[in-house]
C-alpha cells in the first residue's frame, strides 16, 4: 500500500545538518499549525510552543549548562546542530498526559517539514538543563508560561545532510497477540 503519509514517515529522518537559508513564514506556520492540530488528553490543549531563532544568545548558554550537567567540553556542534529555528514544546506541570502530547505534537511538527522538504531533529537532550537550577532563568527566557515546564524540542531547517532513515527489526520488536484473524501472508515491508 501506497500514500503519502506513509512515504514521508519512511522518509524522515534526524538531520545534523543545516544550511543558513533561514525559514519563510509560511513553512513555520505549517510546521507550527500541524502541532497546534496534534490530539491531547482529554482535548486540554495544554502545549504551548516557543519559537527561537537559531542565533538566539540563549542557546548558547542552555548548550553550556547542558555541557555542565554533562561533565562535557565544548562539542564540534551544538546540540541543535546549526539549524535556523528551534520550537521549544512546554506544558502544563500538573496534567498526567502533558509529556505524551508533547511527544505527539512534535511528530506532527516533524513530519510536516518533512513534507514541505524541511530537516528536523526532535531534541530531548537540553531537559535536564531546563529542569535543573537554572529552570526558572532558562523558562523566561523562552517565555515558558507559569505553571509549565519543557517537554521536548525540535530543530527545523533546510538540512545539507543525507542521513537515511533508522533501521528496524519488525519481527524482534513487535509482539502480536491474539491476532488469529490477520492473514500472515499480507503483511507488507
Amino acid at each position: 500500500m501506497s500514500n503519502q503519509v506513509l512515504e514521508i514517515i519512511k522518509q524522515r529522518s534526524s538531520a545534523r545538518a543545516y544550511s543558513t537559508e533561514k525559514l519563510t513564514r509560511q513553512e513555520l506556520d505549517i510546521i507550527l499549525e500541524a502541532g497546534l492540530q496534534a490530539p491531547t488528553g482529554m482535548n486540554r490543549q495544554e502545549i504551548r510552543f516557543s519559537v527561537v531563532s537559531g542565533d538566539n544568545p540563549v542557546l548558547e548558554e542552555l548548550d553550556e549548562e547542558k555541557r555542565r550537567l554533562r561533565g562535557q567540553k565544548k562539542l564540534p556542534d551544538n546540540f541543535y546542530y546549526g539549524a535556523p529555528v528551534l520550537i521549544f514544546l512546554s506544558a502544563e506541570d500538573e496534567f498526567k498526559w502533558s509529556r505524551v502530547d508533547a511527544g505527539i505534537a512534535v511528530q506532527n511538527m516533524a513530519l510536516a517539514a518533512e513534507s514541505i522538504g524541511l530537516g528536523t531533529l526532535i531534541i530531548g537532550c537540553v531537559y535536564d538543563a531546563l529542569h535543573g537550577e537554572k529552570k526558572e532563568y532558562f523558562s523566561q527566557k523562552l517565555q515558558i508560561p507559569e505553571g509549565y515546564s519543557f517537554q521536548i524540542a525540535l530543530a527545523v531547517g533546510h538540512k545539507t545532510d543525507d542521513k537515511i532513515p533508522h533501521e528496524y527489526n519488525f519481527e524482534t520488536q513487535v509482539v502480536m497477540q491474539d491476532c488469529q484473524d490477520i492473514n500472515e501472508s499480507q503483511r507488507q515491508k
